[in-house]
Formats: structure tokens, sequence, C-alpha cells
């Protein structure tokens, strides 16, 4: 009789005993539900034999182990309040789910198919080795018959071996065995044996006459490339040699053991599929088109050219726009392991290529440790935070990375605890960083940069509703909680100040918190998160930035910047102000950076030279004073792209003209009057299009970026001069009216 993928079976459930595939097992049965599963399933028919986790009485599906076997019932009496039965155990099952509880329990199972691999000489060696401990045993023992060996000889099938073991060792804790069943890779199945019967030959004092450990080792070594194998091998000839207790002896054997577990050989990616990898990468994440665009290219070319080796890329933005989620997608997508290192701090060299040999509780770099986690030599291998790297007396991390990230040398690299060569031509590198000023010019020019900027209010709502409300629902153990989008939108407008959705998932689950708070006690009723509910929960919003910008332009003196920062982009505001009396000294608040104190020095030497041709008296200049402040104080600012916004501030200030509140300003000044280009403009234009700005003066030498950038909705104004500038910022006379549409 066989077992079916998946079917339904009555269950028996065991105390203290584990039944295996291959294996009689003859039996009293006093519980009346054990009984009636086994007289539902009938003679020759068929039950599900599962050892119980806890022991109590009446089990449910919870107090069973997940893997049982699938048995058939051989022989069948009933007398009194006992049922006699032989059972033969045929193959692993898992139980899918419980069907049945009264008045025995039910379920329906899936049958487990053993893992097996081919023959070779390791596990060749790991078969003699388990029958000459399995034949120690039998021969030390007073309980197992001596035939029990000679019958182990006679069975080929690696898989049955170990199960006609593992029924023998009765002695063996039930929960050792139900581990022993559990193990479907056979080599493992058998190595956990090995361990097993070795405990119980301690016990024997028969411990001795096993084969040593070294021949596992030399075993899992028949893997391994030559250059490591032979210098694994020469290890294991010196630990052969030495003394017992010698202090060299652990030493010797963690690092064969390194040796003989890193993946030198396994992969796990599979060959491209594009349209696969486009439908993951779009599943996981909104928008990012030029991040996807560059991985769908980068694995057209693997697919091409049937290779494995690629650029580095790193991926640069602010936080919370999908860096490192991007690596988890690619290894989804690819088929590869994800491995993760996070290198913020890291200021150790030893990290990187691992401490020498010599050195008291040495191990291998952050590099040889991932690939181990992730087993294989091809993972997606995310390097976090690259920007971040420290540098002190112990040397400089962004330099060991050179040889590990140049596909020129990597092929060859060398962790200075192995001291041998692996190859890491195959591994995927991906790096993410927030800002590259921070990365040496050695290890950036290595890298392919692409450029992550912030999302637009649109983008983030989709991001919401697509995946951080399901998320978090979840999360908080909730079975749901709508959120309107006027409600999404007030947390990404009134509560938020980011260029990516961190912090808008840390709200959306602090709303979710409170409502399971609610639930758990006892407050049921439909619950639509709005407007009017986020502001009960979370309180009055703290950002009001669109009626700060109109506020805050009111008076002469002040203009609106903006400043690309590490998260993302920002309004400045520049503030002027003119003393009654003084000799036209020049005072600069606001924590600015030598490169933006000298914008403000140009930009009032700028304005002193074109004084009239504003209608600023020249006498105004010459005995006044005047103060150029950049407000919050506390953070650094530096840049030259304030030069232009700091001459409409003085001319707003000197001419008693207002600036219009809804136009911004970028653009590096020169002397005589020039606009030069400036960088960060995505993230610029996302800060102000979140201020409520409609119109944003960018140098004319920028057009040429701007076409690939989503403007979204906010007019771009090229100037090539100051003067064109201050003609569109600066109304002829009197104020602007911001009901009108600025034009």
């Amino acid at each position: 009789m066989e077992l079916s993928p998946l079917m339904e079976l009555p269950i028996l459930p065991l105390r203290t005993m584990v039944l295996f595939p291959h294996a009689a097992l003859p039996m009293t049965l006093s519980r009346r539900a054990a009984s009636q599963a086994v007289a539902a399933a009938g003679l020759d028919g068929l039950v599900a034999v599962v050892t119980q986790a806890h022991d109590v009485e009446l089990p449910g599906g919870g107090d069973l182990f997940a893997v049982g076997t699938g048995a058939v019932v051989r022989q069948l009496s009933e007398g009194g309040d006992t049922t006699m039965v032989i059972l033969e155990g045929l193959e692993r099952i898992a139980i899918v789910d419980i069907v049945q509880t009264r008045p025995f329990l039910k379920a329906r199972v899936r049958r487990l198919a053993s893992e097996k691999l081919p023959r070779d000489p390791s596990t060749e060696l790991v078969r003699a080795g388990l029958l000459a401990s399995f034949d120690e045993l039998v021969r030390g023992s007073t309980i197992l018959p001596i035939e029990l060996g000679v019958v182990a000889r006679s069975i080929a099938d690696d898989s049955a071996l170990a199960d006609m073991i593992a029924s023998a060792l009765v002695e063996t804790a039930p929960a050792l065995r139900q581990d022993i069943l559990a193990t479907l890779n056979v080599r493992r199945r058998m190595e956990k044996l090995q361990e097993l019967i070795g405990s119980q030959l301690d016990v024997l004092g028969l411990h001795a006459k096993l084969p040593p450990k070294q021949i596992e080792l030399r075993a899992k070594l028949e893997k391994v490339p030559s250059e490591p194998r032979d210098e694994a091998l020469r290890e294991l000839d010196r630990l052969d040699e030495m003394p017992p207790g010698s202090p060299e002896t652990p030493v010797i054997k963690a690092y064969v053991e390194w040796i003989a577990e890193l993946p030198w050989e396994h992969t796990t990616s599979v060959e491209p599929d594009l349209a696969h990898a486009r439908s993951v990468l779009d599943a996981d994440h909104f928008g990012m088109q030029p991040v996807k665009d560059r991985i769908l290219e980068l694995l057209a070319v693997q697919r091409l050219k049937h290779t494995q080796r690629g650029p580095l890329i790193c991926l640069v933005g602010p936080p919370g726009v999908g860096k490192t989620s991007i690596g988890r997608s690619i290894a989804r997508a690819t088929g590869r392991q994800l491995v993760r290192v996070s290198l913020g701090g890291i200021a150790d060299e030893a990290e990187i290529r691992g401490h020498r040999r010599t050195y008291v509780g040495a191990m291998p770099g952050q590099i040889i440790r991932g690939l181990k986690r992730g087993g294989s030599r091809d993972p997606v291998f995310m390097l976090d935070e690259i920007d971040k790297l420290g540098r002190d007396h112990r040397g400089d991390p962004a330099s060991a990375l050179l040889e590990v990230l140049d596909p020129e040398q990597n092929h060859a690299f060398r962790d200075h605890y192995l001291d041998v060569s692996f190859d890491l031509s195959a591994v995927m590198f991906i790096a993410t960083a927030n800002v590259l000023d921070t990365v040496p010019e050695p290890l950036r020019d290595r890298m392919e940069i692409i450029e992550l900027s912030g999302y637009l209010d649109e983008d983030k709502l989709q991001i919401a509703r697509r995946y951080l409300v399901a998320k978090q629902v979840a999360e908080a153990g909730i079975p749901s909680l709508p959120f309107t989008d006027g409600a999404l939108l007030s947390l990404i407008r009134g509560y938020t100040h980011e260029a990516g959705v961190r912090k808008l998932e840390q709200l959306i689950a602090n709303i979710c918190r409170k409502r399971a708070r609610q639930l758990a006690e006892g407050d049921t009723h439909l619950l639509l998160i709005d407007e009017l509910a986020v502001a009960t929960l979370l309180g009055p919003p703290k950002f009001h930035i669109e009626s700060q910008v109109a506020e805050r332009t009111a008076r002469p003196g002040v203009a609106v910047g903006v400043a690309w920062t590490a998260a993302g982009g920002d309004v400045l505001f520049v503030e002027c102000s003119k003393l009654p009396h003084g000799r036209g000294d020049v005072t600069l608040t606001g924590q600015m950076g030598d490169v933006m104190q000298e914008s403000a020095r140009t930009a009032v030497t700028w304005v002193r030279a074109h004084a009239a041709r504003y209608g600023i008296p020249e006498d105004e200049l010459k005995h006044h004073d005047l103060h150029i402040h950049v407000p919050a104080g506390a953070v650094p600012k530096d840049g030259p792209s304030a030069g232009v916004v700091m001459v409409a501030a003085l001319v707003s200030l000197l001419t008693g003209r207002p600036v219009n509140p809804l136009v911004a300003m970028t653009g590096e000044l020169t002397l005589s009057g020039h606009v030069l280009p400036v960088g960060g403009l995505e993230e610029k234009l996302l800060a102000a299009r979140r201020s409520g700005i409609r119109r944003l003066i960018v140098p004319a030498g920028n057009a040429g970026e701007l076409t690939a950038i989503d403007r979204g909705g906010v007019e771009l104004d090229l100037v090539s001069t100051v003067e064109e500038a201050l003609e569109r910022v600066l109304p002829p006379h009197g104020v602007y009216d911001l009901a009108q549409h600025v034009g």
C-alpha cells in the first residue's frame, strides 16, 4: 500500500515512542481515542503515527510534532479496554492541518521525500563511520542483538539504513529520535545518528574505539578546491602529531572547520528570467524606475554572456527610500541568497580582511563570515552604510574593501585568517549610502552610482496604500483597519517631513497599535481612520510648512531657497536685517560653512556694486551694518547654492519689497552676476513641492538634467544672471497677491 502525495488520515498519537519508515512496531493501545483511530483505518488501512510533543491524555493538534510516519495496520485485535496492533512504517509525512478532533484526531497530511545525495567518497566515509559506530554499540550493548550489525551492513539504501539504526536506538530520548525522523537530508541524518551513538558509547566507555573526528573533517574536505584543501590537510597532519591537550588543538580544528564549511563551489542562482525579475521588482517597490531598469540591464547582460560577474552598484539616497529592500528583491528575483553586512562604525581593517591566526580569538572577516551564513558563493551581498566607515590606528577598512570590490582582483581574495584565495567574482555586491562625500574617491571609482531621490506625496500615498498599511495591520495582530486617502495624506503632509517613508510607516504602526489596544480592552466598534481620527489619535499636525513660507516672507528681507540634505531636500530661509547705525559691516550667523559664508560676502559685494540699479541709496550701505542669518542655527549648513537667494533677500530688504512667497531659488553666484549650475536638483524640487512652492528658479546650466526629473506640478524657471532672477522674484512695487496664480 502506498501513500498519496496529499491525503486525510486518522492520527495515532504516541507518548514516548517514534515509528520510523521500514520498521515494525507492535503495541497495546489503552487510550480510547487511539483505539478508535486505528479501528477507523481498519486492517491493512493507513494511519498517521505521530509522537506527542507534550505529554497530555487527550492531545490536540498543537501537542503533536509536525513530522510523523505514514503506517499500515498489519494486525489488529480488540479485547476489553485495550487494542493490540502491529504497525509497519511506510514513509515520512507532515501534518498540513487538523480536520477532525473528536472522537479521534484526523489530519490532512503531506508525503515527505528524503533528500538523497549522490554517492561520493565523503558520503561513503560517513556511511562507513556510522556502520562502525553502530557495530561497536551492538557489541557493547546488553539489549541489542548482535545480528543487527550484520543486518545493517546488508542494507544498500542510505535512507533505509539510517531509519533502521534509528529505530534500534530505543533507549534514546524521544525528542532526539524525533529530530532524526524530521531530518530529510540523508547524509545529515547519518551524521546525527553517529553523534547519538557516540554519546551512548561514552556511557558504555567505548568511545575511544571510534575513528577520530579528523576522519569526518577529512571527508568534508573532499569537495574543497585544491589550494584550501591542501592547506587544511597540512594542518590536520600537524594535529595528528600533537600530544593530547595541546593548546593549539582547538585553533587548528576551528581553522579546518572553516575551510570545510565554506561554500567554495555551491551556487544558488539560476539563469536570469527578466520577466520574473521585473514582476518581483514591481511587486516589491513602487516607482524607482531608474533602479529597476539598471538591475534588469545587468541581468540581461548576465543572461547573454552566461556569466554571474557584474559591476558593483552603489545606491545613494536619503533614509527610508528603499535602498536595502532593493537588495532583498534582487535576491528573490535571481534565486540568490541574501547576505547583509552593516559597515556603519567599522574602523578595524580586520573586520573586512579577517584576523591573522596568530591572534587570540582570531576569525575571518565580515566578507567570509557573510558567505558562510549565506551558504553559497554567489549571493546578493548588501554592504549597508558604506559612507559611515571609520578609520583609526587599526587600519583603513575602506582600503581593505578595494580588493573585495575590484572585479580585477576579487577572484583571488585572500582573507588574513584563511590565508588562501576565495573567488568573489560571482558575488553580486550592492552598497548603500546616504551621501557620497565621505566615501573615499578610490572606492567610488569602483562603484556604479545610482541615486535615489525622495518620494512625491502621491508616491508616498501609493506606497502606504499598497504596502505599509497592510504590513502594519498584520504586525499589530488586528483583522483590518481601513485608512482613507485623506488620512494618509494628512500623515504625509502634517506629521512627517522626510524624503522616504520610514517615519510614515512608524506613524501608521502607532495608529495600528492604538487600535490593537482598543480591541484588547473590548472596544470592537468599527473604526475608520480618516483625518479626524488621525488628529484624535496622534494630536495636532506637527508641520505647517506651506503657511510658514507665506508668513515668513510677508516682510522685506526674507527669501526662500532650497537645499540638498542627507535626508533628501529642504527649504532654506535667508533673513537679512539692517541696523540703524554702523560702518557697513556684515554679520553672518546660522552655522554657515566656509563656502556659504563666501557666497554671503559675494552677495553683499554684488548688491553694493549694483545698488543704484535698484534704487538703493549709496549711503544706505555705508552707514548701516547688515546681518544675514539662516535659521535653524543648530544645523550646520554649507554649499554655494544659496548665493542667488542671499542677493534676493538683501535687495528685498534694502528696497522694502517682499519677495514672492511662492517662488524659491537655487544657484551659485559669481561677482559678475552669473548664476552657475548646482547639484541635487531632484531633491530640491521635492522639497519645494512639499512646501507649497509653485515656481523654482534654477540655473540655466542645469537645463540638460531637468528633462529626466519629475517636476510634480512645480514650474521651473531658468536664469543665467542674478538680474533675471530678481526680475522674477521681486514685484516692481508693492506686494504679491497670493490669491492670484504665479505667472
